[in-house]
């Protein structure tokens, strides 16, 4: 065989078939990329929505700890620093028309904002909610002292992100009096 002549089997990739797989590579590459991404962000989510229930729980437990018929105001500090409430949304039992705090929970990297929103009914049998103004009534119609309040709760992150972040931790709640 002389120098000039060639086996086909023995010649190398053409440069158009190198441009061909190199785009299939970037094809998947991309792909993946786009997995891994997606991933990512939606497991930030789930910390995050892990942490506003967290955030949920402590309320939880600072309403169970307030007194019945508050006349004061029976107001827990937050676990993290700043805790901010208006005065109107003090946490107490007083029966209220929702109000809001911003709370501050540190996530192992800094402090992230939470929406609280919270509600306290006097009487949940009757519609709407009904303040710290309203006397509950026997069937009669005799004026009596509530002995049920249903307390909502709810946590949202104060920046919202995608997924599971835009739904917020909710706790649904009766105290009755003697606990």
């Amino acid at each position: 065989m002389s120098s000039k002549e060639y086996n086909l089997s023995d010649r190398g990739f053409t440069l158009i078939e190198v441009v061909i797989s190199m785009l299939i590579i970037m094809i998947l590459m991309l792909g993946a990329f786009g997995a891994m991404t997606y991933a990512i962000k939606y497991n930030a989510g789930n910390k995050v929505r892990a942490q506003a229930i967290e955030v949920l729980q402590q309320e939880v437990e600072r309403y169970r700890a307030a007194k019945f018929n508050s006349t004061t105001t029976d107001s827990f500090p937050s676990p993290a620093d700043p805790d901010v409430c208006l005065e109107s949304s003090l946490r107490d039992l007083r029966g209220r028309s929702p109000s809001k705090c911003r709370v501050y929970a540190f996530d192992g990297y800094g402090l992230t904002p939470y929406t609280v929103t919270s509600s306290v009914d006097n009487d949940p049998s009757t519609p709407g909610i009904q303040t710290e103004s309203y006397a509950c009534h026997s069937p009669q119609g005799a004026t009596m002292p509530c002995a049920i309040k249903e307390i909502k709760i709810e946590v949202r992150p104060a920046q919202p992100g995608a997924g599971w972040e835009s739904v917020p931790a909710t706790a649904v709640f009766r105290r009755v009096r003697g606990n």
